[in-house]
């Protein structure tokens, strides 16, 4: 079972890889530094468990580097490749430990959410794409403020979950799939859904790092194709993020991460209530233009 997943992760990681740098040459997207060391600071911590949407969001935001339509498709396809990496290791180390329905299943119902809302999130408006960040963000600073008190679910020992829970924790990919083409990472919510239910937080990691690689590689695809994103950034989040992804995994064993949440929760919590305000802007423009037609 493990080598059935591990397969089609590989292939689709290679065929996204392929796609990617066909449509980087053609455009010529040349990486900024500023990107590349973004995409592997982001990587790295991600590895261990952070998350990388959320920061990386953040920072974007911050910058300005991006407009805010474009950042979930940037962001999902110029991390994706990180998170194939990511997707091999931890299945190799971790993944013959996960009961394979539960594995599989979850991995499945997060591709199959990720192409649902791949289409989505190019139709729509502005402002509704501004709010699902935002929200997004202050889930992710949540977890990260959570997890800095101590209050963070410390799930359990399980390998698997009794059917009506597994069957549940399927249906929540599917939902986390949807959100990752809005840049609203799966790692926070993954992680609480399946601690909650009892399963050890560690086994955890395959189930979150084979759904970001399948969903970001099959609805990657599909946003390279339609071409609302940054390739510069792309490329630039790309070739930063694999050399840092080996680095977390095999170099780093323990490192103090409580400072780093709290310093990552207050940009995210900025970046959040910058993006929440922009939408609230966006819904009332958008409300004044009707009536301003009607009158004229």
């Amino acid at each position: 079972m493990l080598i059935a997943l591990l397969v089609p992760v590989i292939l689709t990681g290679l065929l996204f890889t392929a796609v990617l740098v066909r449509a980087a040459v053609t455009h010529r997207a040349m990486p900024t530094a500023e990107t590349t060391v973004l995409g592997a600071i982001v990587s790295f911590f991600d590895t261990l468990g952070i998350g990388s949407f959320a920061p990386t969001t953040a920072w974007l935001k911050f910058r300005r580097i991006v407009p805010d339509r474009l950042i979930p498709p940037t962001i999902l396809v110029g991390l994706t490749i990180s998170a194939v990496v990511e997707s091999v290791i931890f299945l190799i180390r971790l993944g013959v430990k996960v009961d394979p329905v539960l594995l599989v299943g979850c991995v499945l119902a997060c591709l199959m959410g990720g192409l649902l809302g791949a289409p989505l999130v190019h139709r729509t408006r502005v402002w509704i794409v501004q709010l699902v960040v935002a929200i997004g963000l202050l889930l992710a600073a949540t977890a990260y403020g959570m997890t800095n008190l101590h209050l963070f679910p410390g799930g359990g020992t399980a390998s698997s979950l009794p059917i009506s829970l597994t069957i549940l924790a399927i249906v929540a990919n599917f939902g986390f799939g949807v959100l990752l083409n809005y840049g609203v990472g799966n790692y926070a919510p993954t992680l609480v859904v399946l601690s909650l239910m009892g399963m050890d937080p560690r086994l955890c990691f395959p189930i979150m790092a084979g759904a970001a690689a399948l969903m970001g590689s099959g609805a990657g695809i599909r946003h390279i194709n339609t071409g609302n994103l940054d390739l510069r950034v792309v490329v630039g989040l790309t070739l930063g993020g694999i050399p840092a992804v080996f680095v977390a995994a095999y170099i780093v064993v323990t490192m103090p991460l409580e400072m780093l949440r709290w310093l990552v929760f207050i940009v995210v919590v900025y970046a959040a209530a910058v993006m929440l305000r922009a939408a609230s802007s966006g819904r009332r423009s958008e409300r004044v233009t009707p009536d301003a037609a009607a009158a004229i």
